[in-house]
């Protein structure tokens, strides 16, 4: 099977994009570094993600192969995303759902700007019939699913992502897929990991590097 993440359309958005991320996110991620040292103290989420601004705060090209992957594999009816930024990861997610028969993305972004960025380089991929951006809190937006959930990408707000999965969680199938894309430094990791092998406990759960 021919993977669209190789035709020219697709990997010329990807390209563009992942450079503006290798240029921007370093330094976003600077002046959230500057802030912390000048107080001492550590930014609360909100906070860093005000300094963050437009920045893509992107997934590798490795982490989108492996949503591309996991995708294939699984087939899944529907996807849900928490955290489109530009559409990055919204793409490989895409181009996995229409390279394994077809269904549904619904991706989440609070930041207008940011969503109408997502929307345009999905429709420059050739993949926005897929995708069904929606704009303003993830809380929200996702609250009172219809229909069942195959794959939960959490790639937005680390603070949030305990929130977004219990918000999901009623509509999640059986054997559906739940990735969580956090550092192992981020202090968000811990609560996530402890409330998935707590509170969740019938939810299979492991630390991919």
């Amino acid at each position: 099977m021919a993977s669209s993440l190789n035709s020219a359309q697709v990997e010329s958005v990807l390209a563009r994009l992942h450079a503006k991320a290798r240029t921007e996110d370093p330094v976003a991620k600077e002046r959230v570094a500057a802030r912390e040292s000048e107080l001492g103290v550590r930014l609360s989420a909100p906070e860093r993600y005000e300094l963050y601004d437009q920045a893509p705060l992107a997934i590798t090209e490795e982490t989108g192969e492996l949503y591309y992957v996991l995708v294939v594999a699984r087939r899944p009816r529907l996807i849900v995303e928490f955290g489109a930024s530009h559409g990055i990861s919204t793409i490989y997610l895409a181009a996995a759902l229409r390279d394994s028969g077809g269904g549904a993305l619904i991706t989440t972004e609070i930041l207008a700007t940011k969503a109408a960025a997502a929307e345009a380089n999905l429709a420059e991929a050739g993949l926005a019939d897929f995708v069904d951006v929606r704009l303003g809190d993830a809380r929200e937006t996702l609250a009172g699913l219809a229909d069942p959930v195959d794959m939960l990408v959490l790639d937005g707000r680390n603070d949030l992502y305990v929130s977004i999965l219990e918000t999901v969680r009623p509509r999640l199938t059986q054997g559906a897929i739940i990735v969580a894309d956090l550092g192992l430094q981020d202090p968000d990791l811990q609560a996530y990991q402890q409330h998935v092998r707590q509170a969740a406990p019938e939810l299979a759960s492991t630390t991919l590097p």
